[in-house]
């Protein structure tokens, strides 16, 4: 168990600098909210982002994008509402999925607008 929050923790950080790097500001990480938890919580532009970071060493049963199941995108979906509420943001929102592959070298892509 320790080795996955170390590999979660590391993907959190890469998948942070990877948002600063594109002009993203981390507003927090790891927000919770009763039992749900967003990753990261960005700003940019006009647009507040809620990024769930998946990682994966390999990719023989599938790439990390393809992980979140509909209960984790509605559990994500309400703890963001909760974090709209309590900040009275009246702006856009958005939800990202940010994927690493971690191996020798790491790959990390961006997926905007991935649930709703």
């Amino acid at each position: 168990m320790a080795e996955h929050n170390d590999t979660g923790n590391k993907a959190e950080a890469l998948a942070a600098d990877f948002l600063r790097k594109n002009g993203y500001e981390i507003l927090e990480q790891n927000y919770t909210h009763g039992k749900g938890e967003i990753d990261i919580i960005a700003l940019k532009e006009e647009w507040l982002v809620f990024v769930e970071v998946r990682a994966r060493s390999e990719i023989s049963h599938g790439f990390p994008e393809q992980t979140i199941s509909k209960n984790k995108a509605s559990l994500i979906i309400k703890t963001a509402e909760n974090y709209v509420y309590q900040h009275d943001w009246h702006g856009k929102i958005r939800f990202d999925i940010i994927a690493i592959i971690v191996g020798q070298a790491f790959e990390i892509r961006q997926f905007e607008d991935a649930f709703f």
